[in-house]
């Protein structure tokens, strides 16, 4: 077997994230594995180790972040259109859960979910950090090929159950 590529057509690379050093995906194949409970673990675990902590809730349909953290407030939106994140426990946090508060249900596809993930990644002022932690929706749907298609991940977790 063999590729030919076309010239010209080349895929566009995803490019990092200004002052974030390392980003780690967090996901599952299914609901109900504690991808969350790891995530919110794992990032506060870093902080509680000296490093500046980013943690970015991607499962829009069921964003538990906010209620794993104990906090309900509404981020900033500042000049430019920028994000303020929610300091919490020592963590950048940012979710739909924040924009969205109860339990309204979100059905959102495809653009508005590409939509949604690169403006947390682009428009929120993460500051520097040495690892931002993004929470997956469980699956491999839309929020996670937006992710791989914007940022370059440095390392990526998948929880599972025996």
């Amino acid at each position: 077997m063999s590729a030919h590529s076309h010239p010209g057509q080349q895929q566009a690379t995803p490019q990092p994230l200004p002052g974030v050093n390392a980003i780690i995906a967090v996901g599952s194949g299914k609901g109900g594995v504690g991808k969350t409970t790891l995530s919110v673990n794992l990032a506060i675990a870093l902080t509680k180790m000296g490093y500046k902590v980013g943690l970015l809730d991607g499962d829009v349909y069921g964003p538990n972040v906010p209620l794993m953290l104990g906090t309900n407030e509404q981020p900033k939106v500042m000049g430019d259109s920028q994000i303020a994140p929610i300091n919490s426990h020592g963590l950048k946090v940012i979710s739909v859960g924040f924009l969205n508060p109860g339990d309204k249900p979100l059905i959102w596809r495809g653009p508005m979910l590409h939509s949604i993930i690169r403006q947390f990644l682009g428009s929120v002022q993460w500051g520097e950090l040495d690892y931002l932690v993004i929470d997956l929706p469980p699956g491999t749907g839309d929020v996670a090929l937006s992710l791989i298609q914007t940022v370059p991940l440095t390392g990526a977790i998948v929880v599972s159950t025996p």
